[in-house]
């Protein structure tokens, strides 16, 4: 792969805003902005329902004028800005709808990327839970969540006529979703094709593939010096998903290693660019990739071995 500028590699983060506040979450960024890294940082527009199921992950919200100016601040310093659903609980159509207006009002346009939260009352999201594979993958994945924690996949995001069908409004407004998730730094070796369009789930215009990390220790792991030394060797691209929320500031303290591994990593040859703008540029080079069945297939089974050993994803 060739990169802008000459690069070796590209590296973003997209940040899911789950348990986020603007204590935990604003060292981060003054962080990453001091050393030019840009990333996504993703946000909820609207208050949800408080239960004991989700207390957890309930952080900030556009709703609070301090962390909405905090936002826009970082919208200005080059970091996108993209949804994680309208509210970390389900939302109807309407709700939906409003978000995506109350978020093209605050930051001038609609999202261009998109993580759909996952709700434990199941919701909004489109094609998820069991829809997400196909085949045997769909069967197998079924089994796993009874034997888990019970059927909780009845996502309607795409079921016209549910009170939670928006398949229309996300194909209208939304040009980036994540679905599959890999263990690897290098995102892009894990899926060739991102983004790309899959026929048989038609409401999402182009999906894109992430490295987890969900927290501060996986992610110091998953950017050791050697996986930073990979990724650059190979080339690739390494879209990390996790939350900024969730270890990452202490008593309003960085992390000592995840400090000094994004310095080692900033003073590599690397593309360091938003999540959108790497998928901009892979999609512009590579032309609009539709994902034979072949393919899918291949990604489902990867990421299904991966979530079962992990429980995550």
């Amino acid at each position: 792969m060739e990169w802008p500028e000459r690069k070796r590699f590209a590296f973003t983060v997209f940040d899911d805003t789950d348990a986020a506040t603007l204590a935990n979450a604003s060292p981060v960024y003054d962080h990453l902005h001091q050393l030019g890294l840009r990333t996504t940082k993703s946000v909820w527009m609207f208050d949800g329902e408080r239960r004991d199921d989700n207390k957890r992950i309930i952080g900030s919200t556009c709703q609070d004028r301090e962390y909405l100016r905090w936002v826009l601040k970082l919208q200005s310093q080059g970091f996108e800005i993209a949804l994680h659903s309208a509210t970390w609980s389900r939302s109807e159509r309407g709700k939906v709808i409003e978000a995506l207006d109350r978020f093209k009002s605050h930051f001038g346009d609609f999202p261009k990327a998109l993580a759909q939260h996952n709700d434990t009352i199941a919701g909004e999201s489109i094609y998820w839970g069991d829809k997400r594979v196909s085949g045997l993958q769909r069967i197998l994945y079924r089994l796993a969540m009874l034997l888990k924690r019970g059927s909780r996949n009845d996502y309607q995001g795409e079921r016209a006529g549910s009170p939670y069908f928006w398949g229309d409004i996300c194909k209208d407004r939304v040009k980036y979703v994540r679905n599959f998730i890999y263990p690897g730094i290098n995102t892009l070796k894990a899926c060739p094709a991102m983004p790309y369009h899959d026929p048989e789930r038609p409401y999402v215009n182009y999906w894109f593939a992430s490295s987890e990390s969900p927290e501060v220790r996986s992610f110091n792991a998953l950017l050791s010096e050697e996986n930073q030394e990979r990724l650059e060797r190979e080339g690739g691209a390494c879209v990390v998903y996790t939350h900024f929320g969730k270890g990452f500031t202490v008593d309003g303290k960085l992390d000592p290693e995840f400090r000094r591994l994004t310095a080692r990593l900033a003073n590599r040859p690397g593309w360091f660019v938003p999540v959108s703008r790497l998928l901009d540029y892979l999609l512009e080079r590579n032309g609009p990739a539709v994902i034979s069945s072949a393919e899918r297939a291949a990604l489902e089974r990867a990421w299904l071995r991966h979530k079962l050993r992990t429980g995550r994803s």
